[in-house]
């Protein structure tokens, strides 16, 4: 699967996630520091990649509908985070992504669940 990393989450994240055998590339590896929002998104929709975020502002379906998209992860972290809990976040989404397909969907992924966003504008369930 081919993923975005946007620009708050750093080389740790891509190693993992390229050390599970996808094709992982960075705002910062592509020279889109400080791009806007929109601009990201509407980049991982052309280049077919999944976005992975802290930014809560991708969760925002109404202004990123990830209908047509290969997919928003958008990682919660507490604001007393360790690195331990972002690798966490960051496994449990990749173990998802063995049994389901995020294409179309948003998924935030916090601890011990993810909830995942439907075209019918609900939150389904968790992961």
């Amino acid at each position: 699967m081919k993923f975005k990393l946007d620009e708050n989450l750093g080389s740790r994240t891509a190693g993992l996630i390229a050390g599970s055998g996808h094709d992982v590339q960075t705002v910062a590896q592509e020279r889109l520091s400080g791009t806007s929002d929109a601009r990201l998104f509407e980049t991982c929709i052309a280049e077919r990649r999944c976005l992975i975020s802290l930014d809560l502002d991708f969760a925002d379906v109404l202004r990123f509908p990830p209908h047509d998209t290969p997919g928003i992860a958008v990682l919660r972290l507490p604001r007393t985070a360790s690195p331990s809990l972002l690798t966490y976040l960051v496994r449990s989404l990749l173990a998802a992504l063995q049994t389901a397909s995020i294409a179309g969907q948003l998924w935030v992924v916090e601890a011990g669940r993810i909830r995942v966003y439907e075209e019918t504008g609900t939150i389904e369930g968790e992961r």
